[in-house]
């Protein structure tokens, strides 16, 4: 991550269009999320629980694991990441080292919830949150450890403590300095108006679409309209990919050959293609000292002649 990432999150949050960014989970869907246009990608804490342990977003991923992760995919794109920190993997202290290492990997911005651990998906029951006063002092010791990142104040506490409760939070929230607001998952659009009729002219809000979740699937261009000014939609990746493998295996397992899939697939030119193949084989061979020689035998040749 660069200070140049960061200003270029910044300036888009501040531009006249909401900022659309896809869940991510390793380099390759990192480039192709790029490839496609979007000026951000959103690292899911959860989407990498999914892809890399096969397991649900319930706090089983470590700090090092994701930081890891992060460095995978910031050293292959060049577009701002905003990162899912969870909780900031426990206290305040905690919370400085997880702000330090994911700026250090690459995050231009990073999400910090206030759940109690274990910690689960916004839209999973049975969350649990840490008092008002403890994430207060999460969200300084971010505000305090980090470089150039933002910081993204996230409340789960509507499913925990109602609608105002949260409101409350998260007024708490923008008043401790934070970048960005997300209050998580609100269950009617009557609630994410009031959401942006109380904080959009403060601090940028920030919206999650999850197919299936608790808050209405609404559009970008709706989200603007309501006042929202960053909308990610993180497990939209991971949930297209599922269905997708599951039809190739299927169809494999049936048929012993991938031609019945073939037409929904790309061959080696164009997995290369994506990947950067071409690219990488000539940068390598600018380095390559028996192409030197041998170009270098041949320029003598043609001279000679």
């Amino acid at each position: 991550m660069t200070a140049s990432h960061v200003m270029a999150l910044r300036n888009a949050l501040a531009g006249p269009d909401i900022l659309v960014a896809p869940g991510v989970y390793d380099a390759l869907t990192g480039v192709l999320v790029e490839q496609a246009g979007f000026h951000c990608g959103y690292v899911s804490g959860a989407n990498i629980a999914y892809s890399q342990l096969g397991r649900p977003d319930i706090g089983l991923m470590g700090l090092r694991e994701i930081a890891d992760q992060i460095a995978k995919i910031a050293g292959r794109v060049e577009i701002p990441l905003v990162v899912d920190g969870d909780n900031g993997h426990g206290n305040a202290l905690s919370v400085i080292r997880t702000v330090q290492e994911y700026e250090r990997a690459g995050a231009a911005a990073i999400q910090l919830e206030d759940q109690a651990l274990p910690k689960r998906c916004g839209h999973l029951k049975g969350k649990a949150l840490v008092p008002a006063d403890e994430m207060v002092g999460k969200l300084r010791a971010a505000l305090d450890a980090r470089g150039d990142m933002l910081i993204i104040a996230r409340c789960d506490a509507i499913a925990v403590e109602g609608f105002e409760a949260a409101i409350e939070r998260a007024e708490r929230y923008v008043e401790a300095g934070a970048d960005m607001l997300f209050v998580e998952a609100p269950e009617t659009l009557e609630q994410m108006r009031e959401v942006t009729r109380r904080f959009k002219s403060r601090v940028p809000l920030m919206a999650n679409m999850v197919e299936g979740g608790s808050t209405p699937i609404t559009s970008a261009a709706d989200l603007q309209d309501i006042g929202y000014r960053f909308v990610i939609f993180p497990g939209g990746t991971v949930r297209a990919v599922v269905p997708a493998l599951q039809g190739y295996f299927s169809s494999l397992k049936t048929h012993g050959t991938t031609g019945p899939w073939r037409d929904r697939m790309l061959d080696l030119t164009g997995i290369n293609a994506v990947v950067g193949t071409p690219e990488m084989l000539a940068l390598g061979d600018r380095y390559d000292p028996s192409r030197h020689s041998t170009n270098t035998k041949a320029e003598v040749v043609d001279g000679n002649n």
